[in-house]
């Protein structure tokens, strides 16, 4: 089985795929949306993204910020309180609402039996090593679908980007107006003969 490739060689070669098939590198590795999968802040993935290295940190203080991160994801999306948050963990987990507080706060480092699970809590990919995993291995793991997907099926990759599933344009997700014309635009290109060639 192949291993996968280190950050460097995932963004060169997405940049390749983005520059043949005329594709917005800001759309496709959005600092802000791979920060939000990663569970990173937002300024290492842009420094990442620019080829520079993440700061250094230690493994508790990865897994500590992870945790809280999405733990203030949840809360924001779900517009709940931590009281709440706790006591689904307590009731879930067995821990204490106390403790799951403070390990949802980011101040104290959860045992093994604990980080598996909220590897489940939370339903991340990558199991223990999302909370644990340095900052460019987490972003690595979060492009490399994108890079796959790009690699087998670039039109495909387009459309699952911008929330579209299968070929129904008309169902076509978040998409603004200037998102959905270049996508079809797109399409256009990859489907139509160049200009002079003849259509087979």
């Amino acid at each position: 089985m192949d291993s996968d490739p280190p950050l460097p060689e995932t963004l060169e070669r997405l940049d390749a795929l983005i520059e043949e098939h005329s594709l917005k590198r800001s759309e496709l590795l959005d600092p802000a949306m791979l920060a939000n999968k990663a569970a990173l802040p937002e300024s290492t993935v842009r420094t990442l993204l620019a080829g520079g290295m993440a700061p250094a940190e230690a493994v508790n203080d990865r897994a500590r910020a992870r945790i809280h991160t999405l733990a203030m994801a949840r809360l924001a999306a779900t517009g709940r309180r931590m009281a709440d948050l706790a006591a689904e963990l307590h009731a879930e987990l067995g821990i204490s609402e106390m403790w799951a507080r403070q390990v949802c706060d980011g101040k104290k480092v959860p045992n093994l039996e604990l980080l598996h699970g909220l590897v489940n809590f939370f339903d991340v990919a990558g199991g223990e090593a999302f909370f644990t995993a340095p900052a460019d291995d987490a972003l690595n793991r979060v492009l490399l679908p994108t890079l796959r997907r790009l690699e087998s099926d670039p039109l495909q990759a387009l459309l699952d980007q911008f929330g579209v599933r299968g070929t129904d344009l008309r169902m076509h997700g978040s998409m603004t107006r200037l998102q959905l014309e270049r996508l079809l635009e797109g399409v256009l290109r990859s489907v139509l003969p160049d200009e002079g060639e003849d259509r087979r």
